[in-house]
């Protein structure tokens, strides 16, 4: 762009150019704008009432309108027509969700307006119906926000219009603020403050008054008269004391709070929920768990709230050996009868600036607010008394000298100065005699001037002596803040519970069913788990191609662990293993092992039974089963393999006593048996393990000798020997030729010149 173009531009735009502003400061400017619009103006509220624009538009109107507690209600739809009309130029929508909000009983520890119809319901807030078809008006407790709003206490400002003034707050008895608690979001701030007790609150405002230095430590030592946040939907705390205080202290930080139940013959009944947790969506949350059969301790779930009760949900054990409070904390640690409630006492104090404040500083700040309202009232109503006695003033000068008053009304062209001039009135006392009327000129009349005036001057000296004492004004506070705290207060609904356990699931092996199962391992990795014992699984139909591998009885609440080539291990719960009925499932769907890895067998059973786990180079060690389970779908480390050396079938050492008079059975592919005390192999959580049966390196490395198969055995077991279908029967007399220390080669099994296998002969 040339010099002559850029000059012709600067004109087009913005006359002679000084106005071009760059796009990057006129964006900042204006995003700045709009986030303090949102900021000061929409989701942050004043400290002084609490309140939000909109919540204070809404009760400002309702007031205009005539709709206080004793009167009656009117159409949701008038109400919001006149809001948005007159001072709330938004959605008509937001709104009255605003206006519902405010009349939910278990939204708001003190509603603020009392609803006809449909308002919503705890199970689903926003079923409310439309604003057509309810009907509202103020609850008693608006009173402590309206009652001094025509005497001085607040400044005005013009609507957005410019035709009706609104005022800019309202004058607060009590700190609704904390009461009623409140959330937001702005711009990069947030706002949530729980609610409160009234009488609590009240009693932290009379130790502030009392003595302004109090420390916060000392403000929130925790006990009968303030125990914390007090939900409309009751519940119990489970936080405990030091960290509430701490939030107390700080402004921000987190509350866990959980239902309440109790014990109803053989069912449970939860009678109170977490704050804003809706009936219906613990329902579904614990119905899907029992769909879903990862809840079997339950058999039954109904929901028996009506209009009398809220709300009561009703569970049915499985049997009386249930745990309930096992099963509770479950239900705690995975649905929403636990619920962390989110504290940050972000604000707009009273300079207008958001802040986030401790509680002494909060209830402070608002004991200024209060104090300048109060001494805003008792000016004002000063300002009317000496108003009112300096026209009684004027009066009494009329009253003494009645008979010249009326000639100078009738004869005089101009009276008002002549009254001025003649009794030296002012001319606010001149304009209230020419206004008496001839009524009043009676003697009746004197009197009650007299008595108006005494009265007035009494009233004057009081104001005058309190307005000039401040421990005066903030015992009129105390005063005033005991009362409507009697008038309104009530008792705690959320308890506290410091003691509470810390909510922990149930895993699966103690929600499934305690059946006796048989795990079956296929070559191909596939698994199953048929109900009871299966005496030859080797029968079970398999995929084209597969073929049975290893298989374990158990129990359905137990552990199926699994080992691949790789030596890691991974455990799944019997009980969600598939049917035996069909050929199973993949691991590989389940599990995500190593590349390359194929499963190489499987273990289950008690906990605390012992396993011998051995590779194909010799080596192995016995492991406890509980060692091995993982949550890992990745599996953990355990058996280390050695180059070209594979993972061996998994046997079980406790089934035949281990490790009372035990003894190890190996055999090589050499066709070498070697028996051991089982004693001789040491015990380990994961590694190498030690040396079984002795093998050349070099014929391993050739694959011509390798370890084969082992098991433990009892002292009066007889050991099968397989090679090739055919077994051959090694009966305990005969151990002695094959015994010898852990290590060593062994000895041959004639005829055979290999071995395939080993087993325990059936008894």
């Amino acid at each position: 762009m040339g010099k002559q173009e850029e000059m012709d531009f600067k004109k087009t735009v913005g006359g002679n150019g000084s106005d071009v502003q760059p796009l990057s400061e006129f964006v900042e400017k204006a995003y700045l704008n709009y986030s303090m619009y949102v900021i000061l103006d929409r989701a942050l509220p004043f400290i002084g009432d609490g309140l939000k624009p909109v919540q204070r538009r809404i009760i400002y109107a309702m007031s205009e309108l005539g709709l206080s507690a004793q009167s009656k209600p009117k159409k949701s739809a008038r109400t919001v027509g006149d809001v948005l009309g007159k001072y709330h130029p938004h959605g008509d929508s937001a709104c009255y969700e605003a206006m519902v909000n405010m009349a939910q009983d278990f939204s708001y520890r003190y509603p603020m307006i009392i609803g006809q119809g449909n308002w919503g319901s705890y199970d689903d807030p926003k079923s409310f119906a439309a604003m057509r078809y309810t009907e509202a008006k103020l609850s008693a407790y608006t009173k402590l926000m309206l009652t001094e709003l025509g005497q001085g206490t607040v400044d005005w400002k013009l609507n957005f219009d410019g035709t009706l003034n609104e005022p800019i707050f309202l004058p607060a008895r009590l700190p609704n603020l904390i009461l009623n608690g409140v959330t937001g979001i702005a711009v990069g701030m947030s706002t949530d403050i729980p609610p409160h007790n009234i009488k609590e609150i009240a009693y932290l405002l009379d130790k502030i008054l009392k003595k302004p230095e109090i420390s916060i430590g000392q403000l929130v030592r925790l006990g009968k008269n303030f125990q914390g946040p007090d939900f409309p939907s009751g519940g119990e705390i489970i936080t405990a004391s030091e960290e509430i205080k701490n939030i107390y202290k700080t402004g921000v930080g987190s509350i866990k709070i959980r239902a309440t139940y109790k014990k109803e013959k053989s069912q449970i009944v939860i009678n109170q929920l977490p704050y804003q947790v809706s009936g219906n969506k613990i329902i579904e949350q614990i119905a899907t768990q029992m769909k879903a059969k990862k809840l079997p301790l339950l058999i039954d779930i109904n929901d028996e709230s009506d209009h009398e009760t809220p709300i009561r949900i009703v569970l049915t054990p499985k049997s009386s050996r249930v745990n309930i409070n096992e099963l509770m904390s479950h239900l705690f640690a995975t649905t929403d009868l636990e619920k962390n409630i989110r504290v940050n006492m972000n604000v707009i104090g009273l300079d207008g600036k958001p802040r986030v404040c401790d509680l002494k500083t909060l209830l402070s700040q608002w004991i200024k607010f209060r104090t300048q309202t109060v001494e805003r009232r008792l000016q004002y109503r000063l300002d009317v008394v000496e108003s009112r006695l300096h026209i009684l003033e004027g009066l009494m000068a009329v009253y003494l000298n009645i008979d010249e008053v009326i000639r100078i009304i009738r004869e005089e062209d101009n009276p008002k100065d002549q009254l001025i001039k003649k009794f030296k009135l002012t001319e606010i006392q001149a304009e209230s005699v020419l206004n008496l009327r001839l009524k009043n000129l009676a003697k009746l009349e004197e009197e009650k001037i007299l008595i108006e005036k005494t009265e007035l001057e009494k009233e004057q000296g009081a104001l005058t002596k309190v307005l000039k004492s401040k421990q005066k004004i903030n015992e009129l506070i105390q005063k005033e803040i005991a009362a409507d705290a009697k008038e309104f207060g009530d008792d705690r609904r959320t308890k506290f519970n410091d003691s509470a356990e810390v909510s922990q699931a149930l895993d699966q092996t103690q929600l499934a069913s305690s059946d006796p199962v048989t795990v079956i391992l296929s070559e191909g990795g596939w698994v199953r788990a048929a109900k009871g014992t299966i005496d030859e699984p080797e029968s079970l139909n398999y995929k084209t191609g597969d073929s049975y591998l290893h298989s374990v009885p158990g129990r359905s609440n137990q552990f199926a662990v699994f080992i691949d080539s790789t030596g890691r291990v991974y455990s799944i719960v019997a009980d969600t293993l598939p049917s035996a009925r069909s050929q199973g499932e993949p691991l590989s769907s389940r599990l995500n092992p190593p590349d390359g890895a194929i499963f190489a067998g499987v273990m289950s059973g008690n906990p605390k039974t012992h396993w011998l786990l051995s590779s194909s180079n010799g080596f192995g060690f016995f492991i406890k089963l509980e060692d091995l389970y993982t949550k890992n779908r990745k599996g953990k480390a355990c058996l280390r393999l050695s180059p070209e050396a594979r993972v061996l079938l998994p046997a079980n050492a406790s089934s035949v006593g281990y490790p009372q008079n035990t003894l190890i059975a190996a055999a090589n592919s050499a066709g070498k048996l070697l028996i051991f005390p089982s004693n001789q192999l040491m015990e380990m959580t994961k590694g190498k393990g030690l040396k079984i049966i002795g093998i050349s390196p070099k014929k391993f490395k050739a694959g011509k000798e390798q370890l084969v198969s082992t098991i433990v055995i009892g002292e009066k077991d007889s050991i099968r020997v397989y090679s090739g279908k055919k077994p051959k029967i090694i009966r305990p007399d005969e151990f002695d030729h094959y015994m010898s220390e852990r290590g060593k080669r062994g000895r041959s099994v004639p005829p055979f010149k290999k071995i395939d296998r080993l087993t325990i002969e059936p008894k």
